[in-house]
């Protein structure tokens, strides 16, 4: 095993990209891997992060563990970094296509070329269509992994069958959803509140719900749409805060924008389920999704959910029973799930029920932290 043995405890370090909701306070991000470092930090584990950035920084100083940085493109960054990963027993790999540099990030190979640690690669995303190189780079990560962690069984499924990779190192550890207080069923008077959080990017289908606003006027109770979390730092790197004015303007064009709140002021983990508690509906209609950690957190409430058939949001959504799933880019299908939400409290009731047992039953964060602390400890011996 490709590891150091130190004398006190296991030692761990994650690689990502920062920041997406950077904080010294792990448990004011709704990001997995501020949830990850949070669950490690509390079994005693002693954590660090190299920090991908896109220019080179002088000081490690973020107020999240880090201890290096790693700039694509930069080779004596990632001489560096490895350096630093090599002096813990386990170094943990967020992948995602677009976090690393090179073309779709294959430059977190020759890091991983580098490291002496045990490695452990979260793949966030297991493409159903890749293209060539994209199905090379993950085979090609995943062969240099002592285990490869999917966050759904159907990515799982999908990473053995239709990839090269050994089955034997492919386990399933999902999302975590806190083990909050359950929130009393709205009253259901004045307007409805329909809810979307998290970071913010095309891919959420925010867009879909203001498209369907106008065919919800004149319903017994008025929808509300609110809109809460900063921009995807992504996003931002690439056009600034452009898509969410594109929202706003699309929003008055369609003579909905009093119907549309847009909250972007960052909210800690109080705040956070404040405004959940608030709702009626969580909506989240992705077009594309790993395990969405606002769907899990909102079911984890009691609130019931309206999602898509986005592969992540099957495992979390049971259709009719926690909540409606529509299917990709269904206007349709969208505005009559939430017509229908809307017009049945007893349905929201039931399947927010429904929401929080199946939480608590399948994704509690005590399971989850049970199951990666199995994984790291097999790795480190």
């Amino acid at each position: 095993m490709r590891i150091r043995e130190v004398n006190d405890g296991c030692a761990d370090a994650i690689v990502h990209r920062f920041p997406e909701y950077v904080s010294a306070d792990p448990v004011r991000s709704g990001t997995f891997t501020s949830a990850l470092r949070a669950q490690l930090a509390a079994s005693g584990s002693r954590c660090g992060v190299v920090r991908v950035v896109d220019r080179p920084e002088t000081s490690t100083d973020g107020g999240v563990d880090v201890v290096d940085h790693l700039v694509p493109g930069a080779v004596a960054a990632q001489a560096n970094a490895a350096t630093a990963l090599n002096e813990f027993d386990v170094v943990i790999v967020q992948h995602e296509f677009g976090i690393y540099g090179g073309a779709d990030g294959d430059e977190v190979l020759d890091l991983l070329d580098r490291l002496t640690a045990a490695v452990i690669v979260v793949a966030h995303t297991v493409p159903g269509g890749p293209t060539r190189h994209q199905r090379d780079v993950l085979e090609s990560v995943a062969r240099r992994a002592d285990a490869v962690v999917t966050m759904t069984m159907t990515a799982r499924r999908r990473l053995v069958d239709s990839y090269d990779v050994e089955e034997a190192k492919v386990v399933v550890i999902p999302h975590g959803a806190t083990h909050s207080q359950s929130i009393a069923p709205q009253i259901p008077v004045g307007p409805a509140t329909i809810l979307t959080w998290g970071l913010l990017g095309p891919g959420k289908g925010i867009e879909s719900v203001i498209e369907v606003l106008p065919s919800l006027r004149g319903l017994d109770r008025q929808p509300v749409y609110r809109v809460v979390g900063q921009t995807h730092p992504r996003v931002l790197e690439r056009e600034g805060e452009a898509y969410r004015g594109r929202l706003v303007v699309r929003a008055a064009a369609l003579g909905v924008a009093d119907l549309v709140i847009f909250e972007s002021s960052y909210l800690d983990l109080v705040s956070l389920h404040r405004v959940v508690a608030q709702a009626d509906v969580v909506v989240l209609p992705s077009y594309r999704e790993g395990t969405p950690r606002a769907l899990l957190e909102a079911a984890a409430m009691g609130k019931p959910l309206i999602t898509t058939d986005a592969v992540g949001c099957r495992e979390v959504v049971e259709d009719g029973v926690n909540g409606l799933r529509v299917p990709v880019r269904d206007a349709k299908a969208l505005a009559q799930a939430m017509r229908y939400m809307i017009a049945f409290p007893a349905v929201r009731e039931r399947m927010g029920k429904a929401g929080r047992e199946k939480m608590e039953r399948e994704f509690d964060e005590r399971l989850v932290l049970e199951k990666t602390l199995q994984l790291y400890t097999q790795e480190a011996l």
